[in-house]
């Protein structure tokens, strides 16, 4: 999360706590004619980045690939409670083939080997959430740009 994190940190404390409270998340990604692509994923941050890790050829792998665009979805969790509200992360996603670095990520995660390795670039960050029962709260972050929150009752 990089910058993300340096710019704006109680919210990327947010955003991390909320995509730690489960496992599994939803990527989206472009296939080779454009059109969305979702997939449950296993997301991990280390050092204050956000890492994906993929199974080798996997269909998300290969259009990341082509494509580095991705949307991330917070997996909501059970019922409506959605403690931490709805998160999503916008950005492109690099593959890594530095063996050091994915012998780092190896020695944290242990992931299933072989696999694909990437590291995020964020290009937009979204958190919806319900104040005092009263008022839906969107607070949205794009890199160079202030933090914007939206109140609306």
């Amino acid at each position: 999360m990089g910058g993300f994190a340096t710019a704006e940190p109680d919210l990327a404390g947010t955003v991390e706590k909320r995509f730690g409270a489960y496992t599994h998340h939803v990527l989206a990604t472009l296939r080779k004619d454009g059109s969305p692509r979702t997939s449950g994923l296993e997301v991990r941050f280390l050092n204050g980045e956000l890492w994906l890790g993929m199974m080798p050829d996997s269909l998300k792998a290969l259009d990341l690939r082509r494509d580095p665009r991705f949307a991330l979805q917070a997996n909501p969790g059970e019922g409506t409670g959605m403690g931490g509200g709805d998160v999503r992360i916008s950005g492109r996603a690099i593959e890594v083939d530095d063996v050091e670095t994915k012998a780092g990520y190896v020695e944290e995660v242990e992931p299933p080997e072989p696999f694909h390795l990437f590291r995020t670039e964020l290009t937009e960050v979204v958190r919806t959430y319900v104040e005092d029962d009263k008022y839906l709260v969107v607070q949205v972050w794009k890199p160079g740009e202030p933090l914007r929150t939206i109140k609306r009752t």
